[in-house]
């Protein structure tokens, strides 16, 4: 039965096919490989529930060490974008934690412009100003 649960699991992702690092660049392999993977996250190229590469695999995929690829698993973990299920891998989450963060944010931020009588548009104005 747990063997026939491990062979529906989906596929693993094959992250090693678009994900690339330049050791070279001034920012981090390890968050160069974490913003990659939310990056296929918000643009749909991991779905929901994908299964991930063994840190491993993935590790010798990039030609990365073993420890980068962990510290970004971990963050991305920490972060509620994947989630461990112990040795059946590390799959993306079922549910994007930027949305529940971002609708909680926005509505904390409506609440606090209503309760100073700023209407949408100025509000939005002060969210357009936060970016500049």
């Amino acid at each position: 039965m747990r063997g026939e649960r491990l062979r529906n699991t989906k596929q693993v992702s094959d992250l090693g096919d678009w994900v690339r690092v330049d050791p070279s660049a001034a920012k981090p392999l390890f968050d160069q490989l974490r913003t990659q993977i939310i990056g296929g996250v918000r643009n749909g190229q991991l779905a929901a529930g994908a299964r991930l590469p063994t840190v491993r695999e993935l590790a010798a995929r990039l030609g990365l060490a073993v420890n980068t690829v962990a510290r970004a698993y971990r963050e991305l973990e920490s972060a509620g974008i994947l989630e461990t299920r112990g040795r059946f891998g590390t799959f993306v989450a079922r549910q994007d934690p930027a949305d529940v963060t971002m609708a909680a944010a926005a509505r904390a931020f409506v609440d606090t412009a209503q309760g100073l009588g700023i209407g949408e548009a100025e509000a939005l104005r002060y969210v357009a100003a936060a970016y500049d």
